[in-house]
């Protein structure tokens, strides 16, 4: 995958309910992971330029699965189960992390993990725990701020700014502004994800 990968050309492949029945590991995938509403399936829908490849729906059943979504190009982009839920019952939530935390310790193609946290309300306890998953496993991770079309571009660098600092300078943690509608920061997303999906497992963010 030396030239840049075309993301428009994405199919859904099979969701998996636990580890024994995900597709093999034989290319390199990243993963897409954030909690429930934070604008999981617009980011997958906008970098993908599909409109419904990945499910918008607001029913939290919905996403009990990890969901796999092949490139054309090669490689795989992997929609994890939102997070946080409410409604879920905590046994079903507890169900799910342990899905989501296996996945990350133990699937050996996966290249970094793309976490989505919504402007107005970011690194939630959930977050994280997400971001203390991707450090014990070693994965980078790259921050998709989702609404910043929510807030003025003032408001939306400022907070920014404030992700940046709070995180560990010495962590493999990158952060941007995205907002599906407006299509802010697809292009910057889009350029990452190629750079993960074309290396060869190094950690270089």
């Amino acid at each position: 995958m030396e030239e840049d990968i075309d993301f428009r050309r994405c199919e859904y492949l099979t969701g998996a309910g636990d580890m024994r029945h995900c597709p093999p590991a034989d290319v390199p995938e990243v993963a897409f992971a954030g909690r429930s509403n934070a604008g999981k399936s617009s980011a997958l829908n906008a970098i993908t330029d599909q409109r419904s490849l990945a499910r918008t729906s607001k029913t939290p059943g919905r996403t009990q699965l990890i969901h796999f979504f092949e490139l054309a190009d090669g490689g795989r982009l992997v929609d994890l189960p939102g997070y946080g839920y409410a409604k879920v019952p905590v046994k079903v939530r507890a169900q799910w992390g342990r899905l989501i935390e296996g996945y990350l310790a133990k699937r050996e193609c996966l290249r970094g993990v793309v976490l989505m946290m919504d402007i107005r309300h970011p690194l939630t306890p959930f977050d994280e725990q997400m971001l203390e998953w991707c450090m014990a496993a070693g994965l980078p991770c790259h921050i998709l701020l989702t609404k910043a079309d929510k807030l003025s571009r003032g408001a939306a660098k400022s907070v920014l700014l404030k992700v940046r600092k709070t995180l560990n300078p010495e962590a493999p943690i990158t952060v941007q502004l995205f907002s599906s509608p407006a299509r802010t920061g697809v292009d910057e997303a889009r350029a990452l994800l190629n750079r993960w999906l074309a290396s060869d497992g190094s950690q270089d963010s």
